[in-house]
């Protein structure tokens, strides 16, 4: 991995519009990235990723561990050959996923012991093993490995989360080219300030906001927000990991995020839960039988150009498997066209006016 820059356009307030060159591949900011956890966006394909605008995508070390292995990978020349995906590829570190509550896994300062679900082998890793992995794969942003507590954590399991992190940060730093470090400290406002300046020092290329959106209360998240966008440097780009809603990406976007990813548009879309301008509709309801208008009709997504409310709902109640790709489709174009209506707005200096604009209609 080599050759990386962030610029910023335009601000307005915190919210601020820019480009991110990694490996003379772009994508603007605020950027969202689906989650292509097993290499994979569930029910898509590169090519209908790249049709509706899709910039940057995340996967998953775990997952990729367990399946198919990283030699695979390797041998077919990286992730962008295996998915025949030619933009960014952002790989998370998998600590999320090792650490969880009742997974068979054990930590501590030097590495993450964890037995595989598959076929029960066990595997150790390391913060320069799991940079090394990462690069092995060629992606183009390695996320440091680091220790995310529970919601609600103690004291004492925050201290040792940010004494962990820290640790692994500078390991992961000294091990990668181009890393993104990862800030803990849960809602305590004091452990985040200070688990982000530690990151911040530790000059990665990006930081990160972990340990967020994980079932804490929405004023301590956009409260931990803030100090994510007050402490991380102006001149690299800030990331929220895992977050996904349109509104609280908004509210993310006006205290300082510039990167964003999440599962939630897909899984919502695979519930049958779609976005739409006037808030979230349920394409299962009896509401949608004689419905013969788009998704939503100010969308121009190739799922709204083509198919209506009706033929969706009949192929969802009929359990033909394609409404799930023309939902998920819609819902990631809709957050997609978000950010580019974000960029716009910042760029003619009337983010809040859009925000609010979009709140107002917006119902969940």
């Amino acid at each position: 991995m080599s050759g990386f820059e962030f610029v910023s356009r335009a601000t307005e307030g915190r919210a601020r519009t820019g480009k991110l060159t990694v490996n003379g591949r772009e994508a603007e900011t605020p950027l969202f990235m689906p989650v292509a956890t097993k290499a994979g966006v569930k029910t898509l394909t590169s090519e209908d990723l790249r049709q509706i605008g899709v910039e940057a995508l995340i996967t998953n070390v775990y997952h990729l561990i367990m399946r198919p292995g990283i030699q695979i990978i390797e041998d077919a020349g990286g992730l962008h050959e295996f998915m025949n995906w030619d933009g960014i590829i952002f790989t998370d570190s998998g600590g999320f996923q090792m650490i969880r509550d009742g997974f068979k896994s054990s930590l501590d300062s030097e590495k993450v012991k964890f037995k595989s679900e598959i076929d029960g082998a066990v595997h150790e890793l390391t913060p320069e093993k799991n940079i090394e992995i990462q690069e092995k794969m060629d992606t183009d942003v390695a996320m440091c490995l680091d220790h995310c507590p529970p919601y609600p954590a103690e004291s004492e399991e925050l201290k040792i989360s940010l004494e962990r992190t820290a640790h692994w940060a500078k390991r992961c730093r000294e091990a990668g080219k181009v890393v993104f470090g990862i800030s803990q400290g849960g809602t305590d406002p004091g452990s985040r300030k200070k688990s982000c300046r530690q990151i911040a020092e530790i000059g990665f290329e990006g930081n990160a906001l972990g340990g967020l959106s994980i079932g804490e209360p929405k004023e301590d998240m956009y409260a931990m927000t803030s100090i994510g966008g007050e402490v991380f440097p102006e001149d690299k780009p800030r990331y929220f990991m895992g977050l996904g809603s349109p509104e609280d990406i908004l509210e993310a976007i006006e205290r300082g995020m510039d990167i964003f990813d999440s599962a939630y548009p897909t899984r919502n879309a695979r519930h049958r839960s779609v976005f739409t301008n006037e808030g979230t509709i349920r394409i299962d309801k009896s509401a949608y039988k004689d419905d013969h208008t788009p998704l939503d009709p100010d969308c121009d997504c190739p799922t709204c150009d083509n198919y209506t409310r009706a033929y969706i709902r009949h192929l969802c109640k009929s359990n033909e498997l394609a409404w799930m790709k023309l939902t998920s489709v819609h819902n990631l174009y809709f957050i997609i066209e978000l950010m580019k209506k974000s960029r716009e707005a910042i760029m003619d200096g009337e983010f809040k006016e859009f925000k609010d604009g979009f709140m107002q209609k917006y119902k969940r």
